[in-house]
């Protein structure tokens, strides 16, 4: 297969003007529309959405170049076949030298192993690097750790058939994208994010676990329980949102200053109760909303507990990129996760121990994402054909109950086919529309797409999506996902309009909709 006539044009325009481009004012825009997006147009990917595809299937998403905490949020480029991801692209200007310089290549590392992608690329045009991303990222590895492939824009024409053999939309339709990376053997010892995420998670609990058994001698095992997951789930929504831009970039790092870090820390909770008004944060008597959390604002706990928590949550210390953290793979770290619980001993210290019904069962299995996908889509997919979207549509009186939700995998599964299949309707019923009015649904981003709008995001989860589970803590676990669900594409903006138009709190309490009880007997 011979290089298409354009590549053969772009390699001998950046040749001709390499000086001109590798000066720092020709900047990592220019290098993104001049070379790169015709670049991976030739490999048959729709990078600018000719065809006008909703957000949810789209071929390409790009992201902004916003910095936070000198580090950029997001990839410049994902590329996704079906609505699923296959890769990350990370674009760098030219002056950037990609072979050596450590920081680019880690940063891609990170985004694309938090994401559970096994390759991605980083690119300038002038050189192209792919990364084996299945290898947990270390801030003391080479540049050179996990790079497999590596050559510059003078092999382009030479190597073409190599590169669209493996990265064009073609090649990952018909399965050579997937093939090469089996080929590609991970190490042995290789952890992947899943699995470094609940090492993490379960080291928090451990230390939580001791430290407020130690320090809060009056509470009961249920109660210490209670204490330590709240407090877990609480540091990762308010993490995830603010690598989401939801939230102000480094609260959580600020508090490894000074001292009296967890009275602090709970200034941080109750302020999130007045912005998101869910049930994780919800501190005092309010009209409609029962069982406010009385216990754990006045706990004790030792400075040096939270400090280490916190240390390993922020870059370039953390190998994590929680903007980009599946949902499913927070659910399936979770279902783990609550596979053991913390029991006291009779001198009052906390121990971790798996739950029997785990032990007898010989493990925690969780549902492949796959697997979940199929079958939301033959039986919710079912119900929702040829009816209309919208508070007075026929979907509007579906319900979906899982009625033993776990960490809530087919209850988030089936809420994000719902999404998709609202904007997706919406978007094709004259979507002006839909944008006005008291209550619009959708509203259109600064680039030019429609959104679902926070309060609809809301509003078809209410309506649609209810659990059970006989384990209290799934329960608090599936309530988190969904809302972090809700709150996934927002950052501090829209949400900040939104909160103006509507004149309410961002998230909903899912106190009447996950529940736990027995779903054999009864609540």
């Amino acid at each position: 297969m011979n290089a298409p006539d354009r590549i053969v044009q772009l390699t001998e325009t950046f040749a001709n003007n390499i000086d001109s481009y590798k000066k720092g004012i020709y900047n990592e825009t220019q290098v993104r529309q001049e070379f790169i997006n015709p670049f991976f147009e030739e490999l048959g990917w729709d990078i600018t959405n000719k065809q006008g595809y909703a957000e949810a299937y789209k071929d390409v998403i790009h992201e902004d170049a916003i910095k936070v905490g000198g580090v950029t949020k997001a990839p410049d480029y994902c590329f996704r076949v079906g609505g699923n991801r296959k890769f990350f692209l990370e674009a760098k200007k030219p002056s950037v030298n990609i072979k050596d310089d450590i920081h680019p290549a880690f940063q891609l590392r990170r985004y694309a192993w938090s994401a559970k992608l096994p390759l991605s690329i980083l690119t300038d045009f002038e050189e192209f690097a792919v990364y084996d991303c299945r290898i947990k990222p270390a801030r003391t590895d080479k540049v050179s750790h996990s790079r497999i492939t590596y050559f510059t824009y003078t092999d382009y024409i030479a190597k073409w058939p190599e590169i669209s053999g493996v990265f064009s939309k073609e090649a990952v339709l018909k399965g050579s994208f997937d093939r090469y990376v089996e080929t590609k053997k991970v190490k042995k010892g290789t952890t992947e994010v899943d699995t470094a995420f609940l090492q993490e998670i379960e080291r928090w609990r451990d230390l939580l676990a001791r430290n407020i058994a130690l320090r809060n001698t009056s509470l009961s095992q249920r109660e210490l329980n209670y204490a330590v997951q709240q407090t877990i789930d609480r540091i990762i929504f308010l993490r995830i949102c603010e690598d989401r831009g939801i939230e102000h970039y480094g609260r959580l790092m600020a508090l490894k200053n000074g001292v009296n870090v967890y009275p602090r820390l709970v200034e941080l909770f109750r302020k999130a109760d007045t912005k998101y008004n869910s049930g994780l944060f919800h501190f005092k008597a309010e009209k409609g909303r029962k069982n406010f959390d009385t216990l754990t604002p006045d706990l004790t706990i030792d400075d040096k507990a939270l400090k280490d928590i916190f240390k390993n949550l922020y870059y370039p210390d953390s190998p994590y990129e929680f903007s980009v953290l599946p949902a499913d793979i927070l659910g399936q770290v979770y279902e783990k996760f609550l596979g053991k619980v913390i029991y006291l001993t009779a001198s009052h210290k906390a121990k971790i121990t798996e739950k029997p019904e785990v032990r007898k069962a010989g493990g925690v299995y969780y549902t492949p994402t796959y697997i979940v996908d199929y079958i939301v889509k033959n039986t919710v997919g079912k119900l929702v054909k040829g009816k209309k979207p919208g508070p007075r549509g026929a979907v509007s009186k579906l319900k979906i109950l899982d009625p033993a939700c776990g960490s809530g995998s087919f209850l988030i599964g089936a809420y994000q086919f719902l999404l998709d299949w609202h904007l997706d309707q919406y978007s094709k019923d004259d979507p002006e529309k839909w944008a006005k009015g008291k209550t619009p649904r959708l509203y259109l981003t600064d680039k030019g797409d429609w959104r679902l709008t926070t309060d609809e995001r809301k509003r078809i989860l209410i309506n649609n999506i209810y659990g059970v589970d006989i384990d209290s803590q799934a329960v608090e676990v599936t309530k988190l996902s969904l809302l972090l669900k809700v709150l996934e594409g927002e950052d501090e903006q829209s949400i900040g309009k939104q909160m103006f138009l509507f004149q309410q709190r961002v998230l909903p309490d899912l106190g009447n909709n996950i529940k736990c009880g027995n779903s054999l007997i009864g609540p």
